[in-house]
């Protein structure tokens, strides 16, 4: 970690590993990517966090019935699935943690014992129904009829253990304060709402601790218990980047320069976690809260939750080997709101491959090149404008910065593809083909197509942090990396500059951005 401004730290939530990722978990993973990249094109220092949970009695279960400790259960599935999808999916992360990382462990261990020297943990008995799936304590009016827990439809168990407590209840008016002040800490507003309802209707106290299994970091001073996993795997955010690390230490440096968090991104069945209990955490350590959590919707298959135990889990594979990465990444931030529930249709993505990708942005790209290549020798022409294609990009950028900025991801795509639809437009009514007829009209012609190679210039950029693979091979067919460089290090705010591409580059043919697709074979 590098540079001395405060960085943007964006973190995903630490995913389970009692199975391997389904399309769930990548469309988080996937968000945090795109507004990470975004934000490093704008110049910013960038710190993308995401990783395991590998604690708890979910994931000792799991190994138990694979035949396997839980620790190389863990091991397997990290190095064989979790980090291999997050390759494919061309995922930039800069930091990968898992709880059960010494640098973890031994931090969670300190902040428990500070909280408890500061009078917030207290020795208690539980009872009460715990849901294993999620690895929560409920409350008798969180369940469904039957005692079923609401997200996994199966039977909570009902425990009866002496643990630790921390003193949650004491933070509610802090908390419900801290929302009044600061609306935008905790979104959208319909998360926000939620949470404020759930403070407002009481909450108690929180174990902290469990006594009936031993997989998990072990209290301090009781180590005949462990840290309950929440606790532990909530910690992740801040004992990745050094919590409690002396101030002059590398993790002391870090921290100073990352927290507090800008965003959590979370899925809204986690919400509760990350914006009561979390922030509560916090403020008795004295900490600085999340600048954001941001509990986005779930993706729905036949109406339920992506889910493993509910047979509703679809691996990325599936869909990537088909459609592309970058048809991916595109279709699930286009196609649903960030912060609504979505349905994930295999005829909507192949639509939208087609009208969108295919035909609007791969076509416009490839007309392109081929009529440079006819009618310029395969050179850029003199540099021209266009007072409507400028304007139109000034628009774009504005629309597009504002809506990302606010994980606005489909309302920032669509200005882009909009535009994209712009430049289309004005090949079509310019007919570079009609003009090429007639040699008196080759200033005109090489203006067209100056203009248009500009805008797609233009695209590029702007999508790369969406689509980074395609883009750049659309870069690298412009020319713009011998003349520009990486598209990486272009900047957002100068993607409206009307006349960046130079002229004299030299394009080059490269493979169809977005192939027609092959039917599908049951």
């Amino acid at each position: 970690m590098s540079a001395e401004s405060k960085s943007f730290y964006l973190t995903t939530p630490i995913y389970y590993v009692n199975d391997a990722p389904h399309i769930g978990h990548a469309y988080t993973t996937v968000a945090g990517d795109v507004l990470t990249r975004w934000h490093r094109q704008r110049g910013e220092s960038v710190w993308y966090l995401t990783g395991t949970d590998e604690h708890g009695q979910k994931v000792l279960n799991t190994a138990t019935a694979n035949g396997s400790s839980p620790q190389e259960w863990c091991d397997r599935l990290v190095e064989t699935a979790w980090k291999p999808t997050w390759a494919s999916l061309n995922i930039a992360y800069d930091d990968f943690i898992r709880t059960t990382e010494p640098r973890h462990m031994e931090r969670v261990q300190r902040f428990l014992s500070g909280l408890k020297d500061q009078g917030h943990i207290y020795s208690g008995k539980y009872e009460g129904p715990y849901c294993i799936g999620c690895e929560e304590f409920k409350l008798p009016g969180d369940l469904l009829p039957e005692g079923l827990c609401p997200i996994h439809s199966t039977p909570c168990e009902i425990l009866s253990e002496e643990n630790w407590f921390f003193r949650l209840s004491a933070f509610v008016p802090q908390l419900l304060q801290h929302y009044k002040d600061h609306p935008e800490a905790c979104q959208p507003a319909s998360a926000r709402n939620e949470v404020v309802a759930f403070l407002e209707g009481g909450v108690q106290d929180l174990s902290i601790s469990r006594s009936s299994f031993d997989w998990g970091i072990p209290v301090p001073w009781d180590t005949n218990q462990v840290i309950y996993v929440w606790f532990d795997a909530l910690l992740n955010y801040a004992t990745a980047v050094g919590l409690g690390d002396a101030l002059g230490s590398v993790g002391g440096k870090d921290f100073a320069q990352t927290w507090p968090a800008d965003v959590h991104l979370v899925g809204k069945d986690i919400l509760r976690f990350h914006a009561v209990i979390w922030p509560a955490m916090l403020m008795a350590a004295e900490l600085p809260l999340p600048k954001k959590v941001f509990a986005h919707g779930w993706l729905l298959v036949g109406g339920e939750k992506m889910s493993k135990s509910k047979l509703t889990g679809i691996a990325p594979a599936d869909i990537t080997d088909h459609f592309g990465v970058d048809a991916f990444r595109y279709y699930f931030l286009r196609a649903i709101p960030f912060g609504s529930d979505g349905s994930f249709s295999w005829e909507d993505m192949g639509a939208r491959y087609t009208s969108e990708l295919a035909n609007d942005f791969g076509n416009l790209a490839s007309r392109l090149i081929a009529m440079i290549e006819k009618y310029c020798e395969g050179v850029i022409p003199a540099v021209a404008g266009n007072a409507t294609l400028e304007a139109a990009l000034a628009a774009t950028l504005s629309a597009a910065d504002s809506a990302i900025l606010n994980l606005d991801f489909q309302s920032g795509i669509n200005a882009i593809m909009d535009f994209c639809k712009r430049v289309n437009g004005f090949v079509t009514e310019k007919e570079p083909w009609v003009l090429a007829k007639d040699p008196n009209n080759k200033a005109e012609l090489d203006a067209v197509l100056y203009n248009t190679a500009e805008a797609i210039r233009a695209l590029a950029v702007l999508l790369h942090p969406v689509m980074p693979a395609t883009t750049e091979t659309l870069w690298n067919s412009l020319g713009a990396d011998r003349t520009l460089g990486s598209i990486a290090d272009q900047r957002i705010g100068n993607v409206a500059k009307w006349g960046t591409l130079p002229s004299g580059s030299k394009v080059t043919k490269g493979a169809v951005l977005f192939p027609r697709l092959e039917e599908k074979v049951d």
